[in-house]
Order: C-alpha cells, then structure tokens, then sequence
C-alpha cells in the first residue's frame, strides 16, 4: 500500500513539473539480467565547460542517492551499487551486471554551484525507469524423491520468480495435469492428491515459463504399500508324474518381495510329499516336479512386502491319472442272513468307468450269482450273505487312462449281526422326578454297541446308560417326554428300535404347527395339540397388532378361550389388512405350558366380486398333468400299484387320490391321501372272482388333474383276501348288511346315552352352582354357549385353573362313559398326593396314603382311561384346519 501510494505522488510530480508549467520528459530503459544499461541524463550543457556542478542520480525508494559526483572528487557510491556503476556521455548513469532487484525508477539531477535560485534547482532533473527482464527461477521446490504411504493425502509445492512474472504447471509422465479433477487438482502452482493409490506412483515435473525462459523441478512419489499381483496362476491339468509351473509375479515398493504358496490353506514347505519335489523361483512362480494325484488341489500364492495385508491369487491343479485302489482291507465283513456289501475304494481322474471284480483267482460273473450286483461306485452288494459270499475277492478299477492294476485281496468273513436280546416296551408312564430305566441290549459278532439317542429335540444332561446299555432317565423331566431311539451297530450292520415315553403329573408341552388363515375382519387360528403331560389340556388363543400404541411401552395382548377338545378357534373382530400376532397356549391343573411360536396375519378386507382378470396367454397358469403308466400287480396281500409321477406340476405336488370300482359300478375313493412322495400303494381287501379297476388323480395347490390311464386286475382264481378295504361297493351283500344294521343299533344306544347324560348333567350342574355360591374361584375360559370373553393383558399374566369342567364336558364324559361301558368319574379329579384313588382305576381303598409306585400305577391307568375318552370325543368333533404358506414368526414382546 505504501509503495503505491510513493508510485501515485511520484507520477504527480512528473506529470506537473515542479512549478506546474512544465512535464519533465520520461525515459524507460529495458535491460536483461546480467547485462548493461545506460540510464540516459541531458541536463548537461551540449557544447562548451559547463559551470561548477554537481551529479546526483537517486533511486524511488531510497533514502539517499545511489550516486554522486562533484568535480574531480571520487564519487560517493550506495553499497548495493559499487563496482557496478560510473558516468557516461555526460550525467548518464551505466549500471553494470543488472539484477532482478535493480528493477525501479531513477532519477538524475545536477546542481549548478553558480546558481542560487531554488526554483531552478528543484526543475533540474529527469526520471528514468529500468526495467530488468529475468528468466525464471524457482524460489521452492518439492523434494526430488518423496515416499508416502498408500491411502494417504500429499501435496508438492512450486514457487518460482521471473520478470514477467513465470507461470506454473505441472505434468505426470509427460500429461500436462491442468487444473486437476476427482483425487488430483492444481491450484497457484500447488499440487495436491487428496488419497495417494498405487497408479499415483511416478515423476511429477514442475515447469515454470515466461517469454523470458522456462525452468523445470522433477519429483518421483513413491507410494509405500502391499504388493500388487500382476500375472496371477492359471487353472493347469497334467498327466502324473508330469512336472507343472504355476507363474505368480507381483509388484510393489518397497521391492523386497517374499513368495509363499499354499496347497489348500496349507504351506507348501509344510506337506512332507511335497517338500522334496516343490520350489519357489525367484520371479514367484512355483516349480512342482513329478506331480502325483494327491498333488491335485487348490494352490495359492501370496506375495508379501511386510506392508499391511498381502493379496493372494488361487489357481486348481488337476493331475490325471489311471484308475487305482488306494486301501484295500485285508477282511471284509458281512451279516448273516442280510445285505452285505463288498467295497472297492477307488479314485480316479477322469471318473471311473468300470470295477471288475475276482474271486478266488476266477473272474466273477454276476449275472450266474441270482441277488448279486454291482453298486454305482464298483462295489458289490450282496442280498444274502451266507457261505455262498466265503471266499477271496480282488477288483480293478478302469478309466478313460486304463488302470493302476488289481487291488489286494481281500477275505470275506460271514459275522452276525445285531440282533436284540431285550427291547424296550412300545410305551413308558412314569411320574415326573422319579427315575425311569429302560432295557435295551443286543448281541452280534463282533458285539454290538448300543446308544441311545431322543428323537427330535436331544436332552442335554439328563440321558445315561449304564453296564447294560439301559437308559436312566433320572430325575425324570419334562423334556424327557417323546420318542427315544435304541441302536445297536457293529462292524457289518446297525439295527434299531424305538419307545414312547410319557412323563405325567407335567405341565402341557407346546403346541405346534400353528397356522392363521385369514379371513374378512378375522382369522381362524388352528394348531397340532402337544403331549398334554396326564391331565385335560385346554388352550387359549392370544393375539395383538404388531404394531405397538404410541402411548404404551409394550403390546397389549388379547386372550381367547378355546372350547374343550377345539384345536382350532374363529378370531373375529379384527381390523382389516392390518398386521396381527397370533401365540397358543396349553394349560391344565397344573399350569400353564409354554407359548407356541408367533404366528404374523392380516385379516381381509370384506369381499368383493370384481371381473376375474384376464390374463395373457405368457402369464395363464400351467396346467397340472395326470399320473403315467399305473401299473396293478397281483400280490398275496393284495393289489400292488405303481405309477410314475406327473410331467407337468404348477408347484409343489400335495398327493394323490386313489380311485376304483368293481365291475361297472361307479367310481368310488379309496384313499384321498396318498403322499405325493408316494410311487407304489398296496391295496388289501378284495373279492374273489371279480374284476377291478383304479386309476388317480394328482392334487396340487388349487389344480386337480385330469385322471389317469385305468389298471384292470382280476382275482380269479384265487383265495379271498381279508376284507380290510374302504369301498363299501367292494363288500359282499350280506357283510354290508350286517355293517348297516350294526350302525344303527349303536346310534338307538347313542341316543339313550345321551339322554341319560343330560338328566345326569343337569343334577350335577346345580349342585356345582351351590358349591360355586361358597367359593368364587376364577375363571378363565367362557362356558360354552356364550360368546368368548376378551381380556387385556400383558403376556406375563398368571393364570389360574378353574378344577371346574363346564357343563358340555361333562355331558361329553357321560357320552364316552356310556358308549364305553365305565363309570362315570368323580365331581373333581384328585392331585397326584391325593389318598383317595380315582373311581375305576381298579386299584383297593384303603385308608392309608398309597406309596410311589401304586401313585404311579393309579397315574398311568387315569391317564390310559383319559386319552382313550378324549380320542373318542375328538373324532366326534368337527376340525377345521386349513394350512397357511410359510408363515412369517416374530418376537413375543
């Protein structure tokens, strides 16, 4: 600011003169750096001694002249001059070896001894401007080499001076960079990569130009980090005993560059059969000499720098090879009386193609041994074992490369298999925490061992075996109940035995399978009951929005009771296309079982009949095709029937519908449930001398099939089979008579029943409402005839019992009681440390409490009596279920 505002005053002065009248004449001298100029001074008389005077040039900016000269005196000189200045022509100034800093206004002035009016010195002068013309030159540079690390910032800085003042640039392998764009942007001259990569490496120039000249500054960026690999190993196949190499080269800085390889994650150095035919080159290929067919694999290279974590590059060796035996046993086993098999382990590369087989030095022909065959792998299976199968067997594998030759013999031993000595029962009752021991041992040669193992869900803890392989189940829990497996297995078969165990005096176990079928403004809720652990089991549906109130920190559940012996319930009520959870749960007298799983659902909307789309002939669902080539075959037990599957299925395949009719009556069903998994169905119960026929019918989804071809079948001549059919149109005349007459004697006694039970209900109803009067016990579950009540309440709420059946279980008990034959049961179910036993279960009064294992026994029998009612009742209900696809599970809040 000062130097322009010295500029602006100087220009004032030499625009007006010093007295305003007049302008001085301005001179500009252009000299280059280095060289001479003559600042030019005409104050001087032309011609002629001047008079007594004095020279002075002055500089703008310096305090005093740079120059003075009086007569013959030694002229005064400023220091940044001397040496390089002296008068020429007259007052003219010569400046010698100029410099960029002699740059500047100057100016000359004479002063004349002899005169002494100031006016007139102070008009005596002229200005003069040098300006010195430089090339340019770099005040600051980067370094000439610069490591940086991978994935960090840099910046390089050129600064460079010059008159005119240069320009800076920067350029990478000869690109000029410009302005820079993304990770790399120039600005004044300044250079800045904002991540520094590995293609960032290279040797920047930094170049400054002028009209004057250029200058240049070059910087190599070495970026340090992992090595990079840039010929990575090819997939190779070779013949065994072949050498291979696998390249592998890598690049990086630091260059100090190890390579390691790997054989399945395994170094190479590591594997002793590779240790004496591997090597590592130094460009980091691996050398394998003689490869072998255990040499096939994946190899890996990884080359490393000590920077960060290596790459690695992978490529799979194959090694063809003939077809060999790798270990043959020296014995081979087989049961006697059952399925043996003989094996011949093999590898091969290519794959096999045939096994043929010795015995005792002779070749084996299997088609001359009825029961022998050749499995997919070579081996040979054996139907029967028996002293036909005694005897020294060899094989040899081929392939497409031929064979390594014939295995070692090896001598097949007959050994007894397994075979039980003591089973365990079909079912166990026992009391939850007492001790429960089930036998289970079995003999063999060589001899068995037996494990044992529960079904489904294993127990953690609780399962021990003693000396004699019997399993103790002690303390008896909960978690014991269901089906427990017994195997027996040794070194020619395993054989298998199963038990049911049912713990009693237990809360229910969870139910399961739960599905929610959505329906206009509710759902039906269906469900599979669990083990009801001894006691009548009721259940409660629970359900609530998933999405939680604003206002509440938790959900909101709503109960429902299900009427005794539903497993199904209608939820109504509900919100329509709004998201629902739905849980079950089980209780019974003694407490509430665990919730089933969180079932999600969105009631419908109410229905509308809007016109059925019609949809383009790429997107008309496919049509489902009928079962090919039904096939019916003879049997002593019946008709056996084969079929092939449908062609074409729009989705999964739910089964099939058996149909048939004798003679040229009409079709009826004889079973509407045959799995789709099924390609055979056995079918008992025919007549003899009479022509059958059957055909089926596949279901899937909402499609049914047109039906199949029709297989005739006729029982001339032979013995009647036992009737056991479901076609009542295939049984005789008189059978079906007896059938029809015998069914309606049992409906007249259904009547008679129930019209006892209700007299009997009804006196047992008023005196439970006395007894009710005394004693408000809760309860939770509606009596039947009523709506269902609803409760809010959170999921953890306790519930209680109510010991008090409703009045249509009892009338259901009286049903089963009349139909059975039994008597009919007390008002109130006795616990399990009651003295007094439960009416019919057969064991004495007494006056004295009963000990554990008659608590057991009267446990067991009161069970077996309930489930036999409750299974009468349920098949005299209605259950509707209707499954739900894949339904969605949530959290229980």
């Amino acid at each position: 600011m000062v130097w322009c505002l010295r500029v602006t005053i100087l220009s004032l002065v030499i625009s007006q003169g010093a007295d305003g009248r007049g302008k001085p004449e301005v001179v500009s001298v252009v000299g280059r750096a280095g060289e001479s100029a003559v600042l030019g001074c005409d104050l001087l008389p032309p011609a002629g001694r001047p008079p007594l005077h004095v020279i002075e040039w002055l500089r703008f900016g310096f305090l005093l002249p740079i120059f003075i000269q009086f007569g013959l005196y030694s002229p005064r000189i400023d220091p940044d001059y001397v040496g390089r200045v002296r008068l020429q022509k007259g007052a003219s100034l010569q400046i010698e070896g100029l410099r960029a800093e002699d740059q500047g206004w100057y100016e000359c002035r004479v002063l004349f001894l002899d005169q002494h009016s100031p006016e007139d010195d102070s008009a005596n002068g002229s200005w003069v401007h040098l300006t010195v013309n430089s090339p340019p030159q770099f005040l600051e540079t980067p370094p000439q080499v610069l490591e940086v690390q991978e994935l960090e910032p840099v910046t390089l800085r050129c600064v460079a001076r010059g008159s005119p003042q240069p320009q800076v640039t920067w350029k990478l392998r000869g690109q000029d960079l410009g302005q820079g764009q993304g990770q790399v942007q120039v600005r004044n001259g300044t250079l800045w990569i904002r991540q520094v990569e590995r293609g960032s490496s290279g040797v920047y120039t930094c170049q400054a130009s002028s009209s004057e000249g250029s200058a240049s500054h070059a910087t190599q960026l070495l970026v340090l980090g992992p090595p990079v690999i840039v010929v990575p190993p090819k997939n190779s196949t070779v013949n065994a005993s072949q050498d291979v190499s696998l390249a592998c080269r890598a690049e990086a800085y630091p260059t100090n560059l190890t390579y390691s390889w790997f054989q399945d994650n395994i170094n190479v150095f590591h594997i002793s059969r590779l240790q004496p035919r591997v090597r590592i080159l130094v460009d980091g290929s691996l050398r394998l000499q003689a490869t072998q067919p255990d040499d096939t694999g994946r190899y890996t290279c990884v080359p490393s720098n000590g920077l960060r974590r290596p790459p690695s590059a992978s490529a799979y060796l194959t090694v063809l090879y003939p077809a060999q035996v790798t270990a043959m046993p020296p014995e081979t086993p087989l049961p006697v009386g059952m399925r043996g098999v003989i094996r011949c382990p093999v590898r091969a590369n290519p794959p096999l193609l045939f096994v043929s087989w010795t015995k005792d030095g002779q070749a084996l022909q299997l088609d001359k041994l009825p029961g022998w065959s050749q499995g997919p792998e070579g081996s040979l299976i054996i139907a029967l074992g028996n002293e036909d199968a005694l005897g020294e067997y060899s094989c040899t594998p081929y392939n497409s490369l031929g064979t390594a030759g014939p295995s070692p013999v090896t001598r097949v031993l007959l050994k007894a298999p397994p075979a039980f000595l003591e089973r365990p029962k079909e079912e166990y009752f026992q009391e939850v925490g007492r001790e429960l021991l089930i036998p289970c041992s079995a003999q063999g040669d060589p001899p068995p061992a037996i494990s044992w193992a529960k079904v489904g869900r294993g127990l953690q803890g609780q399962a021990q075996v003693d000396s004699n392989s019997s399993l103790i189940l002690r303390p008896l829990t909960k978690e014991a109940n269901g089906r427990w497996e017994c195997t027996a297995s040794n070194a020619v078969a395993q054989v298998a035995t199963t038990t049911q165990v049912y713990v009693l005096g237990t809360s229910p176990h969870v139910v399961t399978n739960v599905s929610v079928v959505p329906l206009p403004k509710g759902a039906n809720v269906s469900w599979e009951p669990g083990f009801d652990g001894g006691y009548l089991q009721r259940f409660s549906v629970w359900y609530t929005p998933l999405a939680k109130r604003p206002d509440r920190t938790h959900h909101d559940w709503v109960s429902l009771a299900v009427p005794v012996g539903a497993a199904y319930l209608l939820v109504p009520g509900l919100q329509p296309h709004t998201q629902y959870q739905f849980s079950v749960l089980a209780q019974n007298k003694l407490g509430s079982g665990p919730f089933s799983e969180i079932i999600l659902s969105a009631p419908e909307g109410l229905p509308t009949t809007p016109a059925a789309p019609r949809l383009p002939p790429t997107e008309m669902p496919p049509p489902l095709s009928p079962p090919r080539g039904l096939v019916a075959v003879r049997t002593p037990r019946g008709v056996l029937l084969h079929w092939e599957p449908p062609e074409l299925v729009p989705e999964t395949l739910d089964g099939y519908v058996l149909e048939g009719r004798q003679g040229s009556q009409g079709w009826e069903v004889l079973d509407g449930a045959v799995a789709g998994t099924e390609l055979q169905l056995l079918v008992p119960g025919l007549i003899k001398d009479v022509l059958y026929e059957f055909r089926l019918v596949a279901l899937a989804g909402s499609y049914v099939s047109e039906p199949s071809n029709t297989a005739n079948v006729s029982t001339s001549g032979l013995e009647v089979y036992p009737s056991r059919t479901q076609l009542p149109g295939l049984l005789p005349q008189p059978v079906l008579a007896g059938v029809v007459g015998g069914v309606c004697f049992l409906g007249v006694a259904v009547l008679v029943s129930i019209l006892a039970a209700c007299l009997t209900n009804r006196r047992r109803a008023a005196r439970r409402r006395r007894k009710r009067l005394r004693q408000d016990a809760p309860l939770i579950f509606s009596p039947p005839g009523k709506s269902a009540p609803r409760r809010n309440t959170s999921v953890d709420e306790n519930y209680e019992w109510d010991s008090e059946f409703p009045g249509d279980m009892e009338l259901l008990e009286t049903l089963n009681l009349g139909l059975t034959g039994l008597r009919p049961r007390p008002e109130a179910e006795p616990e399990l440390d009651a003295k007094v036993p439960e009416e019919g279960s057969g064991l004495p009064t007494t006056a004295q409490a009963p000990g554990p294992e008659a608590r057991c026994a009267a446990l067991r029998e009161e069970f077996l009596a309930f489930r036999r009612r409750r299974d009468a009742t349920r098949a005299r209900l209605p259950v509707y279920r209707q499954p739900v696809p894949h339904p969605e599970q949530a959290t229980l809040l």
